[in-house]
Parts: C-alpha cells; structure tokens; sequence
C-alpha cells in the first residue's frame, strides 16, 4: 500500500468512526431500568432534550433577532422576566405538553400549576426553564433545570396539589441543561449520572460524561460574596477555614454553571440561609430538588443546613430553600461550622 492509500485510508476511517451513544439510543437501552413505564418517561425526555435544542437556537441568536434584555413584567418571584425566560417557558411547557406523558407542569415563570389537558398521563415535571438568565447579555453560561415525578392522582383525572407538592426523594427523574460554549444536558433517574454534549452538526445529543462522579473532598468553594454579612457566624467561619484551607473560590452566578464546574472539579456550592432570607432563596421543587437527585447519585451530598434536601415536604409550589451541595466531606464540613449555629 502506498503512502496516498494509507492517508486516503485514514481520512476514510475519520469520517466512518463511532459517532458514540445518543442520548435516544441511550434512553431506549435503559428502558429496562423502569418495568413501570412503557416509553412514556423515555419520551418525557426527548421532549426535554426537544426543547433544549429550539432553546439553545434562541440563546445563540438571541443578540440578532432581539430577544435579549428584560421584558418589562416580573415572575412570581418578583424577579424581572428576561425575553428569554418567557421563551424558553414556551418552548418547554409546548415540547412537553404535545408530549401527551405529562398532566401537569410548574415552572418559576408561572405562578399556578399549568394543566396540560393530558389527564391519561402519568407524569409531572417541576422546571427552571432558564436559570440565570439576567447573565445571558454579558454570554454568561445559563441553564434550564427539571424534575420529573409520578402523579399520586388517579390517571384520567385532572392533576392536583398533591401531585406536584412532593418531596424530592420521590422524583424518578431530574437533570440540567448547560447552554455555553456548547450545550451539555446531564440527568439521572436514579442509577447513576450521565451526561451529553451536543453535536451541531448531527443534531443529536452524544454520550459525553458516562457515570459522573463527584470527589469525595474538591477544592472549589462556591457562593454569594454580596451576602457575606448577612451570613451567620458559623457560615462566616466555614469561609474563613476554606481560606485557611487554600481552597479556590469560584463564582459565576449561574446555579447551572456553578453546580456542573463542581461536579466535574470537585467542590461546593452553598446559598444558605441568611439574617434577610432565613428560608433560602433557591425554589425547592425545582431548582434544589433536581440538583440534590443529581449530586447523590454522583456520590455527594445536598442540604439544607439541617436535613437532607430529598427529605424535606414542600406545602408550596413555590417554596424557597436554603442549599448547600457538593462533595460529601465538603458538605459534612459545612455542617459541623453550622450546627447550633444562631444569627447575629
């Protein structure tokens, strides 16, 4: 074989290669996973990953077409709606409703339940559509953030406040969408956590972080330098022992962003209560809960300051928590600065 064959042959072998996994080749080989379901929790996430694509498309341009900036009411929250936020809520609540395996739906953006009209469905999803959102016109990564969980109600009925005012614990399935330099969607369903990096150029979502784990002790220490006085003493001296420690802060802004870097680093992320929000600003069902299934799934720990994250009963759709996730022995740490700790 001449030298031209053997370079036409690798040039060959390049284009012919593996593309990986997918992330529906994926779904369809862990269906065993769940003799329960019949497709319809697989589905639930193709819509998801649906959903995330037409999203991504949005952020990319959103500079072009206009859609950046503020627009002009606030969420339930109180907070001040981004373009973005009221599109990307669409585009989620539309992929996941013509879904036809979901009845019901919360997100931020919406202050009450949303009923999709599809009362043969089994399934409920709690979602941020776009975390961070404020950041996108400085191209800060954002993210969208999901839980999904069974419905209690009889099925071929409308949804109720029972159905979507679970704990944590009892979601079957929870995730994240990083949009950035590219778009990274990571989810488990409670065997482990895996996550896929979106390929342009095939349109598909490819097997990129297979089982991810979290280091039991990171380096990375993650939060709100702004609120540093409204901290309690003992989250003030937890602070100075990661100082001590020379440990590495890092903070983006982003609750998707902050959380990816530390699980694939190693570190923490903590937004704990305070003097001025002694219950958390971070929503329970649909930011805290989706993180905490993620994180223990990869080996870490999430609380409160006070209990496990998965362990606690919402009493509202919109409830607020304080959180303080990552590597377990950085999380026990935390705990032990706090504990019996009062604000001064």
């Amino acid at each position: 074989m001449t030298t031209q064959e053997k370079e036409a042959n690798v040039e060959i072998k390049k284009f012919v290669a593996s593309i990986g996994i997918t992330l529906d080749r994926f779904i369809s080989q862990r269906q065993q996973e769940f003799p329960y379901a019949k497709g319809e929790l697989s589905q639930i996430l193709r819509d998801i990953g649906l959903a995330a694509k037409v999203v991504n498309k949005a952020i990319m341009g959103s500079g072009l077409i206009g859609i950046e900036g503020p627009a002009g009411e606030r969420n339930v929250q109180g907070e001040e709606q981004q373009k973005l936020d009221v599109v990307a809520n669409m585009r989620f609540i539309r992929a996941l409703t013509k879904g036809q395996e979901v009845c019901a739906i919360i997100s931020e953006e919406d202050e009450e339940m949303i009923d999709t009209g599809n009362h043969e469905a089994k399934y409920i999803v709690a979602m941020d559509p776009l975390d961070g959102s404020s950041n996108i016109d400085a191209n800060v990564p954002i993210g969208t953030i999901f839980s999904i969980y069974r419905r209690k109600s009889p099925v071929g009925t409308p949804p109720t406040t029972e159905d979507v005012l679970q704990k944590g614990a009892n979601q079957v399935a929870g995730g994240y969408v990083l949009y950035g330099s590219s778009m990274i969607l990571t989810y488990t369903t409670g065997y482990g956590v895996n996550g896929f990096t979106y390929d342009h150029t095939i349109g598909e979502f490819i097997l990129s972080y297979p089982n991810m784990k979290i280091k039991e002790l990171g380096s990375i220490f993650s939060y709100n330098e702004g609120n540093y006085n409204d901290f309690s003493e003992g989250t003030k001296a937890y602070l100075t022992y990661c100082r001590n420690q020379k440990y590495t802060a890092r903070y983006i802004g982003s609750l998707v962003a902050d959380f990816h870097r530390n699980l694939l680093k190693g570190g923490i992320f903590f937004y704990p209560a305070t003097s001025k929000s002694p219950n958390g600003k971070l929503r329970l069902l649909y930011e805290c809960n989706s993180l905490a299934f993620v994180i223990e799934q990869a080996g870490g720990k999430a609380t409160d300051g006070k209990r496990r994250i998965l362990d606690i009963e919402p009493h509202d759709i919109h409830q607020r928590s304080p959180l303080i996730i990552g590597s377990s022995a950085m999380v026990d740490d935390v705990m032990q600065f706090i504990k019996n700790e009062q604000f001064h």
